[in-house]
């Protein structure tokens, strides 16, 4: 898994509730232009992508990442709440779903497993 997000603190902290849940990463970027390197070269069964980052932002990287591994899936990662409009968003960009940081205590494990389990 590729773990993407801008904020060191942020990276740091998600991926050792990855760690405590045995979900391996395999790389991590701070903005879609290293994610779209990182997925380039490390072929990710999954992108924990963030939408608000400098350089080139998560909805971007995801449509690029759609284009360049059409097998990698991607769940964007973000502060902004999940609304009705914003997970139609999220599908019709490809991706697999959408996951609140308020709510990655009890939501991002869950959603992470989902999709690296084929569910």
């Amino acid at each position: 898994m590729l773990l993407v997000d801008d904020h060191h603190i942020a990276r740091n902290t998600v991926r050792e509730l990855l760690d405590a849940n045995a979900i391996s990463v395999c790389g991590e970027a701070a903005d879609g232009r290293q994610a779209l390197d990182q997925v380039e070269t490390l072929r990710p069964d999954l992108v924990l992508l963030d939408i608000n980052m400098p350089v080139m932002n998560g909805i971007q990287a995801a449509f690029e990442i759609r284009r360049i591994a059409p097998e990698t899936k991607i769940l964007f990662f973000t502060v902004q709440e999940c609304t009705p409009e914003a997970e139609a968003a999220v599908r019709l960009l490809g991706a697999h779903g959408f996951v609140s940081k308020s709510s990655a205590g009890t939501e991002l494990i869950p959603a992470l497993k989902r999709l690296l389990n084929g569910d």
